[in-house]
């Protein structure tokens, strides 16, 4: 299989604008002497979405926790990676889980696995982990939380859904 040469383009691309704003924010940065440690000792696992702004919704600064991002926001093995190293090595003991009104993956099926198998010729290894309810994969994420041995804080998680038209957090009672 062959790599498809990238398409020319007329001016910077995304990335090239990308590195331009980082110059800019370069040239009046000043290192705030922080530590890797949250300040509030919490993650916030949550989807990629665009829209939302976490920070902000959250009432949260530079600092305050550790946020790891995904497809969904869904608990998968590399979430549940990610939070063991939180906790065990960085201190954090809550985790808030956030799903989104609107999320793409109500909209997809494990099919898009077999859909990318037939066009690249190799089948994914991960899961899409898509759902069609967003209320039940917010329970199934705070279960797997909850029982992960290898996370010694499991008391302290809590599952929301946010509405991207509001900008509310709906919490979601662990089933």
């Amino acid at each position: 299989m062959s790599i498809p040469a990238p398409h020319p383009q007329s001016g910077p691309s995304v990335t090239d604008e990308l590195v331009a704003a980082n110059q800019e924010y370069a040239r009046a940065f000043t290192d705030p002497g922080m530590d890797a440690r949250p300040v509030r000792k919490v993650a916030v696992v949550a989807c990629m979405d665009a829209r939302l702004d976490l920070h902000a919704a959250l009432g949260l600064e530079l600092g305050d926790c550790h946020t790891i991002r995904n497809a969904g926001g869904v608990v998968t093995d590399d979430i549940i990676r990610s939070l063991t190293i939180s906790q065990r090595a960085l201190g954090t003991r809550s985790v808030v889980l956030i799903h989104h009104t609107g999320c793409g993956l109500l909209n997809l099926t494990e099919d898009f696995r077999h859909e990318l198998e037939l066009e690249v010729g190799q089948r994914p290894s991960w899961a899409v982990e898509a759902f069609k309810d967003l209320d039940q994969d917010v329970r199934q994420s705070i279960e797997r939380v909850r029982t992960s041995p290898f996370l010694p804080h499991r008391d302290d998680v809590r599952g929301f859904v946010f509405d991207v038209t509001t900008g509310l957090l709906r919490e979601i009672a662990p089933a």
